[in-house]
Order: structure tokens, then C-alpha cells, then sequence
């Protein structure tokens, strides 16, 4: 502090922070290195595996988490210049400028602490704290008389620091140069000859600063001096050094400490005003009254003197601890063993002592913990195994807490997301499945959808992998096969892959497709058959059964029966279900002989299917009543037949003799009487018969065979006929025939 008066009087505020150095390496570099520059080679000097530098995310960061001035090549290992370092900017006017940093390596947390010396380079010139001075010195100044200039300032240190002083030649003044107890340099006018006011009265002299830096550097003041008359007193403080103590978060205006000085001059000579000289820190935080006397006293022109205050700045705790996520691995697998490390958290508190003492937390209920690990590191890691079914997401809240007073916290929240592994085979929601599917199917048509977990699967055969429904890949047909099973797989795509079976059972539903089969009478063509009906016959007598079968099942395989046309409508009638055809009424003398009946057969299918036939009836007691036989037929084709009349007459009558001849053998031979059939043994071909009709009780008529006794005469009308009801039998083997034998 200078105190302007006759003497010159200085002071030095100094601050002083000591810290130690530690370090598993250090490194000396030069401030201002260009970006990518190459420090040294972490990875060797330290001894790690090139190799595992990227699986264990190898970084650096800094103690106090300030600016990342280097980093890692993961690659090679060396550390490089990632941002600019500026000596004076991280370390002012300290002889040693370290940088402490840490290379942090993962699974497991593993931290090397190496320290950065940055030396200094002469990239400063030294400055005056002002453009011109001015000096007032009386003319009375005997010759020896010194008067303090100061000292230049210059932001290096060591040889890059002020190294001395020049002044420029003139008559009167000559330049001191001399050290402080802090080793800096300043200087001094020496008067060299005394001055004469009547002479000149204003001297200007030119003073340089240089540095001992190569280049050399250099700063220069413009000294004005003003002769007066003398002052040969110079001002004293009442102490050598003061010394305060002051809080850091004291309030501007706070009163730190008061110094004075008195000057044994009289008049104007002796007032003393007070400056600061010389500040340690250049921020210029604390400011003197010029006349009540805080740290620099000046009494206008004359003599120096100088004093030291020291000022020891007090903690209090007015930082937040701050909380650094170091690490995070954002994606944890769910199978991931109790105390695996899922993140790093670095916790710092700008305070001192107590004040930066912190501890850190977790929010309860989450299966996590915080693990101190080196310095001020913690290791989160899982206390319990994850499920990713159960829970995917997590939101933990860290919160660190210092030991001041009051105590202040701060929370941080990190968000983890458990990533899922293969561990869950496919489930299907059904045990097994039933699909219902109807005959003669479009190809390609959808039978059913199965599913997992409500997601699609992949399966057998004709299964969409993306959606799980189930393709027929062909037409089914229900009289071929009528269910079948599929296997279903549902296979996931984890390492390994996981799956289930499931079965489905495909059920083929009937469709009316198959029009009912007629078995008897056979199909019109094939054979010419006849029933001989007696004229004797009462209302309700069995004449004939129409015998029909249907390839379908269930209602599209009930068979009903219907006479469509017939000769005499009133004369027969057809047991609807049965296929029985009976006499109406009694046969009258005025029936015609030949009767013709045309039998639908129709189904209950949607729609209905139907099959005709026709049925050949002669009302006759004797064979000779018969003129003719082959011309029974529809009456609208009787028209047709006319022509063959007289041929049909010769050849019936031909064929009637030989009949009768044969019919009177027979009776002798045998007492039985059968019915006739005109037309020889007729069978029922197995060629007829469906090779896989329904198997349905009370459908059609198949599975019901009749037998008929007939007794007759010839040559009398009134020969018994007689009926027997039917009875139920086993179903007709595809294999035989139902036959119609004459006796």
C-alpha cells in the first residue's frame, strides 16, 4: 500500500492456499499448447492394458470438476490437449501451477490420480498501474533525495517476471532499483541534482519496465514532475504489519480494518491521505478512504514508508454440495447379479473444512445403494435382482448433504431403464385351440388366430409369423376326413431363442355339397324294374320302399320323400322319412293297370339338395292279365311309344308264355310264394353306394332292410299278397348287395 505524502510507504497483500501435491505421475508442460497436442502416454506410464482402456470407458476428469483441459486416446493412450491452459488465468502470480486430474476407469471403479505442471511462458508485458505519474517535489530537495515510484506488474513469473527499469536521460534524476521481502522489483528516483523552481518548474521523464523473457517484453509510465517547495518528513504508521480476519460472504461496505499514519510535518505538509500500492489479487476487492486511513497512506509529495496487512478470509458454508454423474450405464440387463456397478457419482463442495464434508443418499424403495468409493466417488449399484416384467423404469433421487451450519443439500435424479432379456418363453393364452372350418374352403382362408402373451407368433406351416393366424392352404373335404390337429410353435428371437408348443384342433364342418344317392329303384338306364302290385291290396299296404342315401352329415343328410307325379294321385302315398310307399286307399277295378310315380328324394341342407326316381307299378293278380311290360314310362312319353306297340305286344306275349311256364314249375317246386319281379334278380351294386356316406341313424333309408312274402296263384285274382313290416338291421356294407330274388 502506498501512502502519498513526503515518504512513500508499502505494503503487500498476500494470499496464501496450500495444497499438496500427490500424484501416481506428473507431467511438465508449457501454458498455451495448441489443441491435440500430445502430453505423455497415460497408458504406459501407469502400466494398463491398452486393450481394456474402451471396455472400461477409460477417462479423464478433474478433482474440482472444473473445465476438462486433457483427455485419453483410447486408442494409442496418450493424453492430449483438449482445452486451452492459461498459467496466469488457472494460477495468477503462484510459483507452481498444477493441475490435478483423475483417470477413471469402469468394472470395477478404478481411479489414477496424475498432476499436470504448467510452466510458465513469457506471454505477458509488464504494465504500470497507471499511464503517467506525477510527482511534487520542492525545490528545497537536497541531493539524495528518493522518491517511490512503484513497481510494474506483469502477470508472469520467475525470469518472465519484471526483471528491472530504465529512465530515461536527464539532468536531475537518476533510478534505484531495488527488491521487496516479496522478491519483486520496483524503483526509486534519486535526486541527482537539485532543482530550481525558477529554472524549470515541470520535468517529464520516461521510465520502462523489462522482463527477463525471450523475447524480452517491456512497459513503460510517463513521470511528471512538478517543483514545489520541500517536505522532509515522511508519514508513520502506528504498525509495521496489520493484520484482519474476514468473513468470505461479508457484505460490500463491511469495515475490515482501519490503519494510520501521522507525519511530523506542519501545515499542507502534514495531511495524510492513503491508497493501495500493491494488491495480491487484482480484482481490487477492497477499496481505502483517502483520508481515514485503510491499508496505503500517502501525505501529497514526499518520503515512503511501507507497512503489510494480511487479511485471512474465514469460511462459511455458502456452497451447495454439487452433485456429478460420472458414469451411467442407462440400459441394465434384468439378469444382472446383486452389486453389480451401474453408475459413478462424484460429489463436491467449493467450501472448506466442515463445510465440505458431505454425505450422499437414495431415496428408499428402489433396489439400489450408494457405495463410497475413492475420495469423493460413489459406486451405484443393484442390492437385489432386477425384473424387467415387473418393473422397466426407474427414477432414483440422490441427494448429498454437507456438515455445516445450517447444513445444505442438493438432490440429482437419474433415470435407469432395465433392458430386457431373453427369459420369459412364449405363452400362449389358451391351452389349445379349436378351429371350426366348413368344407369346400377357399384356399387361404382364415381358420383361426392363436396368440402369446398377446403378441404375434411364428409357427408350422401356414401360419403368419406376424400376426398368428392360420391359413388353410387347401379345399377340405368333410367326407374324406373331418378334424385334424396342428402343432403350433411360438419361438421368440433372444440368445437363445425361447418357444412353446400349443396344438390346435381343426374341426370341418359339413356343407351340403352332396345331393342325396337313390339305391333303389336303380337310377333310370341301368335296369328296368317293375313292382307287381295286387289288386286285393288294402288302404296302408307296403307296395314298395324308395332306398336313398346322403354323402352328409347331420341335418344336410336328413332325407325326406316326396311323389311328385304320379298316374293316380290319390291311389299311393310316401312315408316322408321312410321312403315307404303304401296304398291310399283300396284298389278298385277302375285303377289302370300300370301305374307310374316320380319320387324326389330332398335333404335339409341350406339350400336343399334333391334327387327323382321312378317307380314302376303293375296292379295285376295274374300274370296273364299283363299285355305288355316294357312300355311302363312317364305318360308323357307314352306318345313316343306308340310306334313300338305291336312290337311290344309279339314279344311280350312270347315272353309271357315262357314266363308262365316257368312261374308253374317254381309253385310246384317250392311252396313259397315271392313277389314277382319282371325284370330277373336285380342287385343293388356296390358302385352305388358312397364310398364314405354319413353313418346317421334315421336319415335315410339304407340302414333298414325289408322282406317280402308273396303268395299267389295264377290265373286267380284273389291270390294272397302278403307283407311283412321291416325291420332294422346292421348298416349295408359298402362291399355287398341288397338283392330282390324271384322265385
Amino acid at each position: 500500500v502506498k501512502l502519498r505524502g513526503h515518504l512513500f510507504l508499502r505494503w503487500d497483500l498476500c494470499f496464501f492456499i496450500i495444497h499438496s501435491v500427490s500424484g501416481d505421475v506428473t507431467y511438465s508442460i508449457p501454458e498455451e499448447m495448441k489443441r491435440g497436442s500430445v502430453i505423455g502416454n497415460i497408458a504406459k506410464d501407469i502400466g494398463l492394458d491398452l486393450g481394456r482402456l474402451s471396455a472400461r470407458r477409460a477417462r479423464v476428469d478433474s478433482e474440482d470438476n472444473s473445465v476438462q483441459y486433457c483427455s485419453v486416446n483410447l486408442n494409442t493412450g496418450e493424453l492430449v490437449v483438449q482445452e486451452r491452459i492459461d498459467r496466469e488465468g488457472l494460477c495468477a502470480k503462484k510459483t507452481s501451477c498444477i493441475l490435478k486430474q483423475e483417470l477413471v476407469l469402469e468394472n470395477p471403479l478404478e481411479l489414477h490420480r496424475f498432476t499436470i505442471r504448467v510452466q510458465d511462458v513469457n506471454d505477458n508485458a509488464p504494465q504500470f498501474s497507471e499511464n503517467s505519474l506525477k510527482f511534487e517535489i520542492r525545490e528545497s530537495a537536497v541531493k539524495g533525495a528518493r522518491f517511490a515510484v512503484g513497481e510494474a506488474h506483469d502477470e508472469d513469473i520467475g525470469e518472465n517476471a519484471v526483471q528491472g527499469y530504465t529512465l530515461q536521460q536527464n539532468d536531475n534524476f537518476k533510478l534505484n532499483v531495488k527488491t521487496n521481502p516479496g522478491g519483486r522489483k520496483y524503483c526509486e528516483l534519486v535526486l541527482d541534482k537539485e532543482l530550481d523552481r525558477e529554472s524549470s518548474k515541470e520535468l517529464s521523464l520516461v521510465l520502462t519496465a523489462f522482463d527477463g523473457g525471450s523475447p524480452q517484453r517491456s512497459g513503460t509510465v510517463i513521470i511528471h514532475v512538478t517543483v514545489l517547495d520541500a517536505n522532509d518528513n515522511a508519514p508513520v504508521f502506528s504498525q509495521t504489519v496489520y493484520k484482519a480476519s474476514l468473513p468470505e460472504n461479508s457484505p460490500p461496505d463491511t469495515l475490515v480494518i482501519t490503519v494510520t499514519a501521522t507525519d511530523a510535518d506542519d501545515g499542507i505538509n502534514s495531511e495524510v491521505t492513503y491508497q493501495f500500492e500493491h494488491l495480491s489479487n487484482k480484482n481490487n476487492m477492497f477499496s481505502i478512504d483517502h483520508k481515514s486511513g485503510v491499508v496505503k497512506v500517502t501525505d501529497g509529495l514526499g518520503l515512503v514508508s511501507y507497512a503489510t496487512l494480511i487479511i485471512d478470509i474465514t469460511d462459511v458454508n455458502d456452497n451447495a454440495p454439487v452433485i456429478n454423474l460420472k458414469s451411467l450405464t442407462n440400459q441394465i440387463p434384468e439378469n444382472v447379479s446383486p452389486g453389480t456397478e451401474v453408475g459413478i457419482i462424484n460429489v463436491q463442495d467449493r467450501d472448506s473444512e466442515n463445510n465440505r464434508q458431505v454425505r450422499c443418499s437414495l431415496q428408499t424403495g428402489v433396489p439400489f445403494k450408494l457405495v463410497p468409493s475413492i475420495k469423493n466417488y460413489y459406486s451405484l449399484v443393484t442390492t437385489e435382482q432386477l425384473d424387467r416384467e415387473l418393473v422397466s423404469d426407474y427414477n432414483i433421487t440422490i441427494t448429498a448433504t454437507d456438515e455445516g451450519s445450517p447444513p445444505l443439500s442438493s438432490s440429482k435424479t437419474v433415470h435407469l431403464t432395465v433392458a430386457d432379456i431373453n427369459d420369459n418363453p412364449p405363452v400362449f393364452e389358451e391351452q389349445s385351440y379349436s378351429a371350426y372350418v366348413t368344407e369346400n374352403n377357399k384356399p387361404g382362408s382364415t381358420l383361426c388366430s392363436v396368440a402369446v402373451n398377446g403378441a404375434p407368433v411364428s409357427s408350422y406351416v401356414s401360419v403368419n409369423g406376424d400376426t398368428g393366424v392360420i391359413h388353410a392352404v387347401r379345399a377340405f373335404d368333410y367326407e374324406h376326413f373331418r378334424s385334424f390337429k396342428v402343432h403350433v410353435m411360438a419361438r421368440d428371437n433372444g440368445s437363445p431363442p425361447l418357444s412353446s408348443n400349443v396344438t390346435v384342433n381343426v374341426f370341418i364342418s359339413d356343407l351340403n355339397d352332396n345331393s342325396p344317392q337313390i339305391l333303389y329303384p336303380t337310377p333310370e338306364g341301368n335296369s328296368f324294374m317293375t313292382e307287381l302290385v295286387p289288386k286285393a291290396a288294402h288302404a296302408g299296404s307296403l307296395v314298395s320302399k324308395v332306398i336313398a342315401v346322403d354323402a352328409d352329415s347331420g341335418q344336410n343328410a336328413w332325407l325326406s320323400y316326396h311323389i311328385v307325379k304320379s298316374t293316380d294321385p290319390g291311389l299311393f302315398t310316401i312315408g316322408l322319412h321312410s321312403g315307404e310307399i303304401r296304398t291310399q286307399r283300396d284298389i278298385s277295378e277302375s285303377d289302370s293297370m300300370k301305374q307310374n310315380l316320380i319320387v324326389a328324394v330332398k335333404d335339409n341342407g341350406q339350400p336343399p339338395l334333391s334327387a327323382t326316381c321312378s317307380m314302376y307299378l303293375l296292379i295285376s293278380d295274374n300274370l296273364a292279365e299283363v299285355p305288355e311290360l316294357k312300355d311302363i314310362s312317364y305318360d308323357e312319353r307314352d306318345s313316343k311309344l306308340t310306334s313300338y306297340l305291336i312290337i311290344a305286344l309279339v314279344s311280350v306275349s312270347t315272353f309271357f308264355l315262357t314266363f308262365i311256364i316257368i312261374v308253374l314249375g317254381v309253385r310246384f317246386c317250392r311252396r313259397r310264394k315271392p313277389r314277382l319281379l319282371f325284370d330277373g334278380a336285380v342287385a343293388i351294386p356296390s358302385g352305388y353306394l358312397p364310398p364314405n356316406y354319413a353313418d346317421v341313424d334315421g336319415t335315410g333309408t339304407l340302414r333298414s332292410t325289408y322282406n317280402y312274402d308273396g303268395y299267389m296263384t295264377t290265373g286267380s285274382r284273389t291270390s294272397d299278397f302278403k307283407f311283412v313290416s321291416s325291420y332294422n338291421d346292421n348298416t349295408l356294407p359298402v362291399d355287398q348287395t341288397l338283392r330282390k330274388m324271384i322265385y
